[in-house]
């Protein structure tokens, strides 16, 4: 008797689990509001280097994170406004048409602190083969 309770308590921790897993990252992604699409990537003309382009769309309200990558970033807003913060510099607002430079390796963040949906064309400038993204806490 008491072999099928742990078996019955097993298998239902088993199915938490399994809905947690499932259910957690679909929350967490739904809460970014960020969605990053890659337009092109190519090698440079500098050995070791290469260029990847891509558009983050933000929708109101949302964030990506403090991170940094292995080579310079070139941030164009596409459209509405977003906010940088630069590690070392203060907190700077972009509207569309405006340009960012960030230096390779330089902890940064973004935020859209409006209603509206905001996007970026960001070009890297990067060591091949290596992540293009690092997460900072």
């Amino acid at each position: 008797m008491e072999t099928e309770k742990q078996k019955t308590w097993v298998i239902i921790a088993i199915i938490v689990l399994g809905i947690i897993a499932f259910l957690v990252p679909n929350q967490i992604a739904a809460q970014t509001g960020v969605k990053r699409v890659d337009l092109q990537k190519h090698d440079l003309s500098v050995p070791g280097r290469e260029m990847v382009q891509a558009r983050i769309d933000f929708d109101g309200h949302s964030a990506f994170g403090k991170h940094s990558h292995p080579g310079e970033e070139v941030i164009y807003v596409v459209e509405g406004s977003l906010e940088y913060q630069i590690e070392g510099e203060k907190p700077v607002t972009l509207k569309a048409g405006e340009v960012l430079f960030i230096p390779a390796g330089v902890a940064h963040s973004a935020k859209n602190n409006t209603n509206v949906k905001a996007s970026e064309l960001a070009t890297y400038i990067v060591e091949k083969g290596k992540p293009i993204l690092v997460m900072k806490n």
